[in-house]
């Protein structure tokens, strides 16, 4: 029973992570400002590197789960980078 549980809470999470996906492109590609579609690139990032664990949780090896890792460093590094440039103009001074 609890082997069910979690394949059918995994497939759920999946679906529901893919359609949190869709949200954020769409907010990322027509957001009206600059700041909107930072957002939605930092959602999209957040909502891949959670698919990647559930698909890590459902077959069980260590590598999506590197791969979340990497991609949350370099999503974050990403967006800290636009956050400045939008601020300021430039990013390296």
């Amino acid at each position: 029973m609890t082997v069910t549980l979690l394949s059918w809470s995994l497939l759920l999470a999946q679906i529901m992570l893919g359609l949190a996906m869709f949200c954020a492109a769409w907010r990322a590609l027509s957001g009206p400002r600059a700041q909107d579609r930072v957002v939605g690139l930092d959602t999209l990032y957040v909502n891949g590197m959670l698919l990647l664990l559930t698909f890590g949780i459902r077959s069980g090896t260590a590598v999506y789960f590197e791969v979340a890792l990497v991609i949350s460093l370099l999503g974050f590094v990403g967006t800290a980078a636009l956050a400045k440039f939008l601020m300021r103009g430039e990013v390296i001074e």
